[in-house]
């Protein structure tokens, strides 16, 4: 990392996304260079990084492979059309990604992000029943305290209310939610999965003998919610899921845009778990966060059916984006999926999961903690919100964890933690020891 100290720029043309604008530019946080485990701030302090940017830098910060396959690329084909053309890469990185994805789902569409993931999939299964015959499978069931990104479709199977409020006049009809799986009653404290919450599966029949199952087009869930804080999925809850879709013709589309690429110690959240949903999103981890790039990955009779239903010369699916299939991305994703391979950093992360669970739960009966959760290189730490300001003491703690050299993401007063897969053994510690550290000394 550079040992030169920029100067601090004009902050005031940058509308920033999901930040308090005028809070951070009377006091701006910037980072200016990045290396494994670390960032460095304008000021030239080193930062250890607890989040993985977020949630996404899982090989570390710039790898040289992939720096270098990059520049690469640009030097050499700087862009393609994805509109009735193609490119080499493009074929190579589809290739590749089907072998870390479960049995039966080898079709892939890029997209650029999360959000246009989300978007993707809820089209491509509208699609699907169109081609069919059941065009009147319309309605999608999300989950309460759900991520599926910022777009419209996803904030409208999405089920944080903060993302929704603004836009709730113009968001998809026909969307159901399910209730979210967090009580702190019952499940507070859970190592892995809580042993409570598998009969919460059981709202989608109600939702069925609500709108009729022959209205549903899909279900979409997080197998592991992130950003609605770190909710770990009860034992047997997605297997139930999983069955009742079955019985009433659902497809299943897990959102993993944070849980693949070895954040829980393998290629993917539903081989973890051994449950095979119809779709999945990806993105973040997928080129490491180097280059923007998404995919949703669909189960091969889905795609045979959209792909049959139309004639031989006609485009079966008028949806696409721009930069699906970027060269630049492209050649990302190829060096962090080799990367991932060569370096074993699916088994490192299942190796380290212990003592990353040990860590955490440290920490139980530590000043304002009110629960903890974790699986695999992930973990949510609760706490106390202060009387009347939701938000405040989370957003306290991840500043004071920052004044001692340790980036956490807070949502809320949950403190969520998502390393890089190559945090080593001493890193898991420092991290939440700077927790403990930190907690104890405020009010």
């Amino acid at each position: 990392m550079s040992s030169t100290v920029p100067l601090m720029p004009n902050t005031d043309a940058l509308w920033m996304p999901f930040t308090a604008n005028r809070q951070f530019k009377a006091a701006p946080r910037l980072l200016v260079s990045a290396s494994g485990m670390y960032y460095r701030s304008l000021d030239g302090h080193e930062v250890l990084d607890g989040t993985a940017g977020l949630w996404c830098v899982n090989a570390g910060h710039c790898r040289a492979e992939i720096a270098e396959a990059i520049a690469r690329q640009s030097r050499e084909l700087d862009y393609a059309p994805g509109f009735q053309m193609g490119h080499p890469l493009a074929f190579e990185a589809a290739a590749r990604l089907v072998r870390l994805m479960p049995a039966g789902m080898d079709r892939i569409f890029f997209t650029s992000s999360g959000s246009e993931s989300a978007d993707t999939a809820l089209k491509i299964a509208l699609a699907y029943h169109r081609a069919r015959g059941e065009a009147q499978r319309m309605r999608f069931i999300g989950r309460e305290r759900g991520y599926h990104g910022v777009g419209f479709g996803g904030i409208s199977v999405g089920g944080i209310g903060a993302n929704r409020k603004t836009f709730a006049a113009n968001l998809m009809p026909g969307v159901d939610h399910l209730p979210h799986t967090h009580d702190l009653s019952q499940a507070a404290f859970s190592r892995g999965q809580p042993a409570w919450g598998a009969h919460l599966a059981d709202h989608l029949e109600r939702l069925v003998m609500l709108h009729d199952a022959s209205t549903i087009a899909g279900v979409i869930v997080e197998p592991l919610a992130g950003s609605g804080g770190v909710l770990v999925p009860p034992r047997g809850y997605l297997e139930r899921l999983r069955a009742l879709c079955d019985r009433y013709g659902l497809l299943l589309i897990f959102d993993e845009v944070i849980t693949a690429f070895g954040r829980l110690g393998a290629a993917t959240a539903s081989e973890y778990f051994g449950v095979t949903p119809d779709i999945i999103t990806l993105a973040k981890a997928i080129s490491n966060a180097a280059v923007p790039l998404g995919a949703v990955v669909v189960k091969r009779a889905l795609y045979d059916t959209v792909i049959s239903a139309a004639s031989p010369d006609a485009i079966e699916l008028f949806h696409g984006y721009t930069y699906s299939a970027h060269p630049l991305a492209m050649a990302a994703a190829i060096a962090t999926l080799q990367l991932y391979e060569r370096e074993q950093l699916f088994a490192r992360a299942r190796s380290l999961a212990a003592q990353f669970e040990n860590a955490a739960h440290a920490l139980r009966g530590a000043a304002h903690v009110r629960d903890i959760r974790n699986l695999g290189l992930m973990a949510g730490i609760e706490l106390e919100p202060l009387p009347s300001q939701p938000g405040a003491r989370g957003y306290e703690v991840f500043l004071r964890c920052l004044e001692r050299g340790v980036l956490v993401r807070y949502t809320g007063d949950t403190l969520a933690f998502s390393p890089p897969l190559i945090i080593e053994p001493a890193q898991i510690e420092q991290l939440f020891g700077t927790l403990a550290e930190t907690l104890q000394s405020i009010s």
